[in-house]
């Protein structure tokens, strides 16, 4: 199963056009089970919420509706954000998802350590962004979700699909995306996907 975690905010978004370029890519028949963020009531984690979960993970109990979303990323085999770059990084929605899926117990556990342990099937993650501009830095996003979903989920592959310059005066939006799709054909036929 293919998870599709779609953060961005606008109804007509290139990134989300771009992510559903590289899903036409797959056969037919993938699975793909749908989160959109911007309408989804994730929130973020506060004392009471974060109690609640500390409790319900000591127990052993996951059955709460709470911790769906936690469960659906652990089935997952592949992942793929739809994650705009928005100031240095990617919608607050975004990280509020990623604070929810960290779950000790269903999503990962601790060695004798200390060093998390996936409990999590993915191998593969999409980042998919766009950016008005340049994206300066793509530790502050991508790097971020790669790093967390390597160490904490053991995710082993990772490609970055961004197209940039979009908003910039003079610039031609349409082939930025057709040379992006082009891109996107190129990387899963180099790596056999």
């Amino acid at each position: 199963m293919i998870l599709y975690i779609d953060g961005a905010v606008r109804e007509k978004s290139r990134t989300r056009e771009l992510a559903d370029y590289l899903v036409s890519k797959f056969p037919d028949n993938t699975e793909i089970e749908y989160v959109r963020l911007n309408e989804e009531n994730i929130l973020p984690l506060n004392d009471k919420t974060l109690f609640m979960r500390e409790e319900l993970c000591r127990s052993g109990d996951f059955n709460n509706d709470y911790f769906k979303y936690a469960k659906q990323f652990a089935r997952a085999d592949e992942i793929i954000f739809v994650s705009p770059y928005w100031d240095l990084s990617f919608p607050s929605v975004i990280k509020t998802y990623l604070e929810n899926i960290c779950v000790v117990g269903l999503t990962f556990s601790y060695s004798d350590k200390g060093i998390p342990v996936s409990m999590c099937k993915a191998k593969r993650l999409y980042y998919v962004t766009t950016a008005g501009g340049i994206i300066t830095d793509d530790s502050f996003g991508y790097g971020y979700v790669k790093t967390l979903l390597q160490k904490m989920f053991g995710v082993k592959e990772s490609f970055l699909i961004k197209a940039e310059n979009l908003d910039v005066f003079g610039s031609d939006q349409n082939k930025i995306m057709s040379d992006t799709k082009r891109k996107i054909d190129a990387l899963l036929a180099e790596n056999n996907i």
